[in-house]
Formats: structure tokens, sequence, C-alpha cells
């Protein structure tokens, strides 16, 4: 203690606990999440690591010498949020009460007075802690400085760091340099990712050699390094954290300034009444004024970071091994009101991974982790998974024992993949989290972290990472009922947390309870169930696709006056700017002309190559993501492709689909829809796709109430005709195919908050034009202008909006200072409540149909979800009743100002039926 200097980076801190907790504020509107962050984490950081010596780093206000020399640098980052903003100047006053010395040195960053702190120390002989989440560190580290993260109880010492980045300290800014760091805009060698970097500095050595060397590198990536050779000299300097900055203005030295000091009581008694610190006023022995109970913005139960000053309960977890332990067990869960249950497997895929072990808790602090399947030298005898899951079927399978996980969708496949149908389920803290926060990471260490002050054991610390990675089932069992146990007890704890959040704001409550929990469920049945895939016909379209990519290649050979390689940026951009001379229509960071798709597609109107390789780049996407892919994902027991429903993603609350993703393939091509001929029904069955029709321009009409509209919908009239009639003052059988377009095209881009110029482009008209089309529109549909404008108010005084069931939909950017982020946010705000909703109506339309199924113990089968898409796999003899009640139950799962309309399309494959 009284040989160590202990370093905080003030400025990666307080960013951290503001994204904690955005929004909580004071009983006075004050926002005050990352004033809590920073006060529990420095607290907790200082008891754990007892120090002399301490200070609180924070980056000064105004240029630094990076800046000068490299005016790019740091340019992609979002300015600070203004309620962040808000916060520096209490927080300052916070840690100076805490006994922290502070320290901001103008012209250079809070790294490179850590840097030079850290060397100081070392000279004096003292050792350095420094607690930062900032990878740049790392090059500090050796024999007297550590580095340590709070939030993943990461510890960094010189073994640490080569075993995390695969190069000793003294190799990091090399490493860094050829990689780039774009969160400081700081670019590398083009696609040298960290394997190709390690690479390099294994076979060369140092960063100078491999410059040296350079001319000896072959393949794009060796062109790559030789056309950044000129930069990286500049851009090693950038990422080097200055150890020499002159601090004397700022103290006399380490001993005399950077002394620790004991909390200055009545300073902190005093700040948290002001901002309405209950837990920690509490804690100093505050009296807590009866107006600090409105502080609880998001917490219903009270300070939400506040908890995390008391100790953590760490848990006490047992390993079952004999049935008696199992015995004992069973009748806690089995009386329990609820219990929390996680499973241990052989790997990331539901369909195929097996059971290693099953954890259980019934109340915070303990729990149980029974291992059926560790396999490795010297396991002690465990009980069969056969047994194990026989004597706890009747619970698992019961419907009346309540049970609550985080993602059991994917332990119910688990389950079932031993033959067990998990039922009970209550509560999904992934899900409860989701309804809450759609914005945050939803993963368990995240939340434990953000709601508990808890740092789980990372997976990566039980089996390794990369190469090294070991499987659950070679885990030693003590590690194993350390990591597995935690998993229970965490997420039991968590729905203890969170529980409050949802359940007392009634339409939380409702999208949780009604939609998110039982769409869980049929998920689960649909991805289970699988859909059938013609192998072989996609194997014919993988050939055709083939040839044609040769034909587009050589036709783009003959363009360019030569052969060259169509996926090299860096000599398609030799072609069009070098010898084509087209136009420049932007640059990437490093000052390169750019030949992304943006400036392909604007291109292509004009010249016939850029044309040529958009088309070559879409058929290759189509052959390696789907032609040549998906015959490779066919289970081999089932005989089809099993997707993963991704349930929280998206803000909007719609679905994301992967491995395989077929949520994504093109329709607007011929050869797209030619693979949705390879989805198909089995003999005997057929394909039925349910579709629901205009389903964000109805709810647009129900949400804006625009009596126009609601009269076109209510009437069945065609809406884009309609439109068209009344933009262009004409009656609806007067209306032209080019005239009932362009209604089409107003129709969609105005809810995506489309503006004149992107409309011109879409209409290809002029701006004057495209605005004209603009208020005509909104003159004779008032009610929509009237909802976008009452809409981006009602967003920068919430920060959210909501869709017609209540989903919360969060838009952290809604008041940014930055103009294109804010204006994006506010086109979200618009069309979010439309996009939410669609997703909300589908989810219960999946939930309708599912309990139709199951209710009339029918054999037809949901197979896939794809936006406002149901597709099902119908046996012929029940085609007439399921294309008769399909759009029925869809229809009527909600009633809005206009009817519900779900479109059925039949065929013996998935293309014929859409």
């Amino acid at each position: 203690m009284q040989n160590t200097l202990l370093l905080v980076d003030g400025s990666s801190y307080l960013y951290r606990a503001f994204h904690a907790l955005p929004d909580l504020r004071s009983p006075e509107g004050h926002p005050t999440g990352a004033m809590h962050g920073m006060v529990n984490m420095l607290r907790r950081l200082r008891q754990d690591y007892p120090a002399a010596y301490i200070a609180c780093v924070f980056d000064a206000k105004g240029k630094t010498f990076r800046d000068d020399m490299y005016p790019e640098y740091k340019a992609t980052r979002a300015s600070m949020p203004d309620d962040l903003r808000l916060q520096i100047e209490p927080i300052h006053e916070a840690v100076k009460h805490m006994g922290w010395p502070i320290l901001m040195v103008e012209g250079v960053e809070a790294d490179d007075v850590i840097g030079t702190l850290s060397v100081q120390a070392s000279q004096l002989g003292m050792n350095t802690i420094v607690s930062t989440g900032d990878k740049d560190l790392a090059q500090l580290v050796n024999d007297k400085v550590m580095l340590i993260n709070t939030m993943t109880n990461e510890k960094l010492d010189e073994a640490g760091v080569l075993a995390k980045f695969g190069v000793p300290p003294n190799r990091i800014i090399d490493y860094l340099t050829l990689i780039g760091d774009t969160v400081d805009n700081i670019p590398g060698v083009t696609k040298c990712g960290p394997k190709t970097a390690l690479k390099w500095l294994a076979q060369h050595g140092s960063l100078e050699s491999v410059i040296e060397n350079a001319h000896t590198i072959t393949g794009a990536v060796g062109e790559n390094l030789r056309q950044a050779l000129e930069w990286l000299p500049q851009g090693r300097t950038l990422i080097t954290v200055k150890t020499d900055c002159d601090l004397s203005a700022h103290m006399v030295s380490i001993s005399e300034t950077l002394v620790g000091k004991d909390e200055n009581k009545e300073g902190l008694r005093d700040f948290f009444q002001r901002y309405g610190f209950k837990t920690l006023l509490r804690e100093i022995g505050g009296a807590v004024d009866a107006g600090a109970s409105a502080l609880v913005l998001n917490s219903p139960e009270g300070d939400l970071f506040g908890a995390a000053v008391v100790p953590v309960i760490r848990g006490d977890y047992e390993t079952v091994l004999t049935e008696e332990a199992l015995d004992k067990w069973l009748a806690l869960i089995d009386a329990a009101e609820l219990t929390s249950v996680d499973t241990e497997t052989t790997s990331l895929d539901p369909m195929t991974a097996q059971m290693v072990g099953i954890s259980l808790s019934v109340e915070p602090g303990h729990g149980a982790y029974i291992p059926v399947a560790h396999r490795y030298a010297g396991v002690p005898e465990q009980l069969p998974r056969e047994l194990v899951l026989e004597k706890m079927r009747a619970w698992l399978e019961s419907p009346d024992k309540p049970k609550v996980g985080q993602n059991l969708k994917y332990d119910s496949h688990i389950f079932a993949n031993h033959g067990v149908t998990l039922r009970g389920i209550v509560h999904d803290t992934l899900l409860e989290s989701y309804v809450f926060e759609s914005h945050k990471p939803h993963d368990m260490d995240g939340l434990a972290m953000r709601h508990l002050g808890y740092t789980t054991i990372p997976f990566t610390e039980v089996c390794g990472k990369g190469a090294g990675q070991i499987c659950f089932d070679q885990v030693e069992l003590s590690r194993a009922t350390e990591y597995a146990g935690e998993d229970s007890d965490i997420t039991l704890r968590l729905h203890h947390a969170m529980k409050g959040h949802v359940e007392n704001d009634p339409k939380l409550n409702f999208i949780y309870r009604q939609i998110e929990l039982p769409t869980s469920v049929v998920l689960q049945k649909i991805e289970r169930n699988g859909v059938l895939i013609d192998a072989a016909l996609l194997d014919t379209q993988s050939n055709e696709l083939g040839a044609r990519l040769m034909e587009l290649e050589q036709k783009a050979h003959e363009l360019a006056g030569g052969p060259f390689n169509l996926g090299s940026p860096k000599q398609i951009g030799e072609i069009f700017f070098g010898k084509l001379q087209l136009p420049v229509i932007k640059k990437t960071p490093s000052g390169a002309p750019s030949t992304d798709e943006e400036v392909l597609q604007k291109l292509a109107e004009d010249y016939p190559l850029p044309k040529i390789l958009l088309e070559h780049r879409g058929l290759s996407k189509l052959k390696s993501t789907y032609t040549d892919k998906l015959p490779k994902m066919v289970n081999r027991e089932t005989g089809r492709v099993h997707t993963n429903y991704a349930q929280a993603v998206a803000v909007t609350g719609r679905l994301s689909s992967n491995e395989p993703n077929l949520q994504n393939i093109p329709i607007r091509t011929a050869e797209g829809r030619r693979i949705r001929e390879a989805f198909i029904a089995p003999p005997g069955s057929v394909i039925v796709s349910a579709d629901y029709s205009q389903i964000e321009l109805r709810i647009m009409a129900h949400i804006s109430g625009d009596a126009a509209m609601l009269r076109a919908f209510a009437e069945g009239e065609d809406i884009h005709r309609a439109t068209a009639a009344e933009i262009f003052g004409v009656a609806p059988a007067e209306v032209q195919s080019e005239q009932r377009r362009y209604a089409k095209v107003i129709n969609f881009g105005l809810i995506y908050g489309m503006s004149a110029f992107g409309l011109a482009g879409n209409l290809g008209v002029d701006r004057a034009a495209a605005q004209s089309y603009i208020e005509k529109y909104f003159a004779r549909f008032s009610g929509v202008k009237q909802y976008m404008d009452d809409t981006r108010m009602q967003a920068k005084a919430r920060g959210y909006v909501e869709t017609v069931f209540g989903r919360r939909l969060w838009l952290p950017e809604i008041n940014s200072p930055n103009g294109p982020r804010r204006q994006g946010a506010e086109r979200a705000a618009i069309n979010a409540p439309m996009q939410g909703t669609a997703a909300d109506l589908i989810k219960l339309a999946m939930i309708a149909v599912q309990g139709w199924l199951e209710s009339t113990g029918m054999a037809t089968r949901m197979i896939m979800q794809v936006h406002d898409e149901l597709v099902l796999e119908v046996p012929e003899a029940e085609l007439e009743i399921v294309k008769v009640k399909l759009p029925e139950l869809m229809a009527g799962v909600a009633r809005l100002d206009v009817p519900l309309l779900a479109e059925v399309g039949i065929g013996s494959n998935w293309d014929q039926a859409h």
C-alpha cells in the first residue's frame, strides 16, 4: 500500500458510468447517472485496491498535440451528450470530496498523464495500478505497472497482455499501428487485422522490421502495407502514449501531491442531499430529504447505482454428485415460488449441443450445479444424465412450477435435445431487459454490472479463448460449479432487480407478458420445426451463378482494358480514377478515393463498369451466402435447416434471423427470388405464406388519425392510387400508372423520413418538383404532418417513442448537438412506431396461430417468420381450413382504426407461395 500509486482513467470511467444509467435524474431533473456510477466505482476501487497515492485523471478541454498533428484524429467520435456534459463539474466536485486528487493537463490526453506518472512512479521504485478499459494503455505495462478493468474483472500484467493480444507490452504500439484504431479514427494497414499483424510481428520482430521488409510480403495485404508505408510512422506517433509530459504546473511530486485523503463527509453529505443520492446519504449517516424519492426515474425499488455500494454477495454453490443431494434440491425447487435454471453445453448451436450440466438457484447467493457429462482425467463420478433428467422431468415439464432464466429459448432446445419439454417459463431476464431498455446490451455480464454492480466470471476465464479454448465438459468441476452456479444465482438476482421496471408499467408489462414471453416459446417451436431445403436445386443455381460471375468478370476486364481483381478496392480505384478518370464521389479516412457501395451506386447511373461490379458483388454474395452455404447447414438428423431467431436485438421489436439469415434473401432480383424456390414442402404438403398487406401505412393511418387515409383504407381503396388522386388532383379512376408509382414512393418514403433530396433521387426528378410533391402530400394528408411534428417534439422531451401497444423505442441521439445524428434520430422517431407496431402485430399473430394449431391438434407447422410474413408447412388435407383461418387469425389480433388485411399465397415452394 505505501509503495503503490493507483491511477484512474477518469474520462473512461465517466463515459462507462453514463452509458450504464443515461436516464437517471435528481428530484430537480438534473441528470445524475454518470455521477452515481463514478462515485460508486471509485469508492469500490479504493476499497479493493488500497494505495497510499492515488489520482483521478481526466481529459482537459481543448485540442491536444495529436489534433494538431492529424486533424482527422477522433473525427468520427460523437460529441459528448449534453446530459453527460452537465455532470462533469459535479463529478469533479464529488471526486475531490472523496479524497481523490484530480489531474487535467492541457494539450495532452489523460492517457499521456497516466503514462508520465507511471514512469515517474517506477523511477521512485513504486508500483502502479491503472484502472481503465483502454487497450492503448497496455503499452505501459511492465514489471511495475499493471492494468485492471473493473467492468470485466480483468487484470493485465506482462503475461496477461501477451495472452490477450498475442504480443508483449513493448510491441503493443507496433501491433496497434498496423491494425489501426477505429475508435480514434487512426487508419492502419487496410484489411490488416489482428491475425495478420501478429503474423508479421512474429516473422519480423518489430514494426520497423516489417516496414523494411514490406517488399517481401506478398498478396493484396502486402500491397496494402506498401501503400501505407508513408502513413505508418505518423500512425505510430498518434498511438504512442507520451511518458514525458510536463506536470510541474499541476503537481509538486507524487509523494506530496497525490497522497490519498480521507473522505470529506460534510461535503459528500451536502452533495448527496443536493442530488438525491438516498442510499449513499444513508451510508454516511445523513438524513434523507423526503423529496429525494423523486430521484427514482428508472428504479421502482430505489437508487439503482446505490445498490452497488452494498458489499457484493459472492455466492455459495454446491456441486451435486449424489442422488441424495439431487433429491434435496428437487425438494427445494418443487417448493420454491420461483427457480432460476440454466444449462451448460458442448456448443452454442442449440440444435446439436449436448447437455454438460444443469444449474439451479432458489434464493440469492445460493445455488447448485449438477454436472452430468464432464470428461477429463481424474473427473469425480457424476450422476448419469439420463437419471438426472428423469428425476427432474416432472418438475421441468410442469407448467405450474415457475421458472426464470436468461434466454430460456436456448435452454429449451437443450432439454428438447434430450427428450424433455421445458414448461413453466414465467420470466426471462433477457426479455425483461429488452422490454425495459431495448437500446442497451442484454448479456448477463453487462446486466449484472449495470443492475447489481456485480462483476461476473467471464466465460473466457473458465474456458479460454481462440485456438486454446476448451469445451465446457473439460472444465474442472469446482471451477464449473463456481461459474454455472453464478449464472443461475445472478439470473435470479437480476430478475428481482428488474421486475419492478416492467411490472409497475402497465404498457411494458403487456409487451413483456402478452407478447415477448409467449413469442419466445413460439420461436423455439419454429426453430425446431426447421424448413426443408432442396440442396440439389441450390447446387444447380450455384453453378449457374458461377458461370454468370465469370461472364461479368470477363466483361469488366474488357471495360477496364485489362484484367484486375474485382475484389480489390485499390485496383478498382486505380482503374476508376486513374485510368478511366471517373469523378471522385467521396474519400476514405486516409484520403484515398472511395469505391464503396454508395459510390458504385452513384457511378453506375452514368458508367457501365461500376454497374457491372455492382451486379458481380450482388451475385457473388448470393452464391457465397446462400447457394453455396445453405446445403452445408442442413441438419443431418432432421434433413432441414434450422435458423435462430434473435428476439432481443432490434430496438423496434423486429426479429432477426441468423445461422442462416432467412430474412435477407433478396427478392428484388430474379436470382434472389429463385433461391426461395429451394425452400420446399415435403410430399403431401404445400407451403402457405400469409403476409400483412401495407401494414406500416395502415398503422400510420391509425396513429395519425388522418381522415383521408382512414377513409381510403376503410373503403378498401388502393392506397397508392388514392394518394395519387389526392396529390395530382384527379379522380382515382383517372390515375395513371406513373402517377401511382410516384405516390407509392412518396407514401413509403415519407414514413421513413425521406427528405426532398432523397425523394428526388428515388423519383428521378429535380428537388423542386420533389418538394412540391411533399407539400401537396401534407396539404392533403394534414393529419400525417401533424403526427410527424408532434412525434418529434414528444421524442425530444421524453427520449423515446412508443408503439400502439406501448413498446418503448429509445432514441439516445434525439437531442444530440451533432446535426446528422439528431436528424437520423428524428427520422427514426417518426418511423419507429410503425415498425415497432408491425413487429408487435406479427408476434401476436404468431402466438395466435400457434395457439390455434395446438388447440386443434393439426399437423400444420409454422416454419418461418420473415418481416410481416408467416410461412407454414401445411398437409394438403388441412389446406382448405388453413387458408381461411390463417388470415382471419392475423387480422383479428388487434383492433385498429383501419382493418388489418393478411394475404395468403400457396405453392410447392416458398417462391410460389409468396
